[in-house]
């Protein structure tokens, strides 16, 4: 009898308009957060691990995020629900380190638009 394991648990924390990487329409993204929690008697008790990515909703392709990515992410996609004038575009030209793939991570599938 198995009395112990583990359970995931997909949430969507917001859609966000980005021009894709690999099939290059400018497409909504859903930003995924993936849990998996340790069960004992089929009762989620304590997660032990959390992964976040990016999915284009044209194409399928997901690209894992770095933690330091996540807040800008959700704060451009609550820029975009609130309307324009909120979210401050970077000065053009100037780098934009919040938009690069991850370290280690092969090249991410998404763009800024």
């Amino acid at each position: 009898m198995l009395i112990w394991g583990w359970q995931k648990r997909l949430h969507t924390l917001a859609m966000i308009t980005l021009a894709c990487g690999r099939c290059g329409n400018p497409a909504a993204h859903a930003l995924r957060k993936l849990v998996t929690k340790f069960t004992l008697f089929f009762i989620p008790l304590f997660p032990l691990s959390t992964k976040h990515y990016l999915e284009c909703t044209w194409c399928g392709t997901s690209s894992p995020l770095a933690g330091p990515q996540i807040p800008d992410l959700l704060a451009r996609a609550n820029a975009e629900t609130a309307g324009p004038g909120q979210y401050q575009q970077p000065a053009p030209g100037a780098p934009n380190p919040q938009w690069q793939p991850a370290p280690g991570a092969p090249n991410a599938p998404w763009q800024q638009r």
